[in-house]
């Protein structure tokens, strides 16, 4: 489950920014996370839930997960399209040409901290 890994990320983002900037704690948490990134959004809270409990920074912060829809560009039928998963074919001509244009990633958007 790489999904550990990655909240232990978000964590530790959390805490340098607080060194950063000079809050103390964070209350919620905006994190997008791209259709496309295999990423898995229930993990992510589940994980978020067990991490955030260790840092004094965290402890009581509250996760939302915006999704971002996948996106992609046909080489085959030059537009862009919607693209609900990897490995899928184009959804208005059928191709395989496929470039994953966004919906790819996972990024903290926001956050709220006192």
């Amino acid at each position: 489950m790489h999904e550990m890994s990655l909240t232990e990320g978000v964590v530790r983002i959390l805490e340098e920014q607080a060194a950063t900037h000079g809050f103390t704690k964070v209350k919620t948490v905006w994190l997008e996370i791209g259709e496309l990134s295999q990423v898995d959004p229930e993990s992510m809270l589940f994980c978020f839930s067990a991490i955030a409990k260790g840092s004094a920074v965290a402890a009581d912060a509250v996760l939302e997960i915006v999704t971002i829809p996948g996106q992609a560009y046909c080489l085959d039928c030059a537009r862009t399209v919607t693209l609900p998963r990897r490995g899928e074919a184009c959804p208005i001509c059928g191709g395989w040409g496929l470039q994953v244009t966004g919906g790819g990633d996972m990024r903290i958007k926001e956050l709220e901290v006192e």
